[in-house]
């Protein structure tokens, strides 16, 4: 991969998560980060699952050690690695082992995305499976005094979940495409 492309597919999942997780309201807790550019966009361009969980643990350890007022959060976008959902899914084990092998299970977590991102008892057709689904294979590191947080400043944030299939049942699978074709659209300018 060579740069550019690395800097298309970092234009690709800033431009979803400004128009969908931000645009949408699918995280509530999105916004301010990402206007306070707190938010580090990394690509892994490995099409080996073994050296994507290096990056991943090397992602996990500089995000621990960084001043949270400097970076909150990381997204791993890895565009040629773990492109079918059951093996990215199945990944996602190796990344929590990680995160224990680490000592920082309680200090970070990892939140998944994937552009065939599918919920275990969805269809896969189902609008819900949206709120999962990015551009690229995405590994997003949070931290959880972070989340710890926001989730307190929100009167009722068991009821994000519900807003959000709300919001995507009104947008409606044609809304989403045309979400989608935006997003190429706004990375390419």
């Amino acid at each position: 991969m060579n740069l550019s492309t690395a800097d298309r597919v970092i234009a690709e999942t800033r431009a979803w998560v400004q128009r969908a997780v931000v645009g949408l309201n699918l995280c509530p807790f999105a916004k301010a980060p990402l206007v306070k550019e707190q938010v580090r966009f990394v690509v892994c361009e490995t099409d080996d699952p073994r050296t994507l969980l290096d990056a991943l643990i090397a992602q996990m350890r500089e995000l621990a050690a960084a001043d949270p007022a400097v970076v909150e959060t990381t997204l791993l976008i890895h565009p040629n690695v773990l492109r079918d959902f059951a093996d990215f899914n199945d990944f996602l084990d190796a990344a929590d082992a990680a995160l224990d092998d680490l000592g920082l299970d309680g200090v970070l977590q990892v939140a998944s995305f994937h552009p065939d991102y599918r919920f275990a008892d969805a269809p896969a057709d189902d609008i819900g499976n949206a709120t999962n689904r990015s551009p690229h294979p995405t590994l997003h590191l949070l931290r959880e005094a972070s989340i710890e947080r926001a989730v307190a400043a929100i009167p009722a944030p068991e009821a994000i979940y519900e807003a959000n299939i709300a919001t995507l049942e009104a947008l409606g699978t044609d809304g989403w495409a045309q979400l989608q074709a935006q997003c190429r659209a706004d990375a390419q300018r």
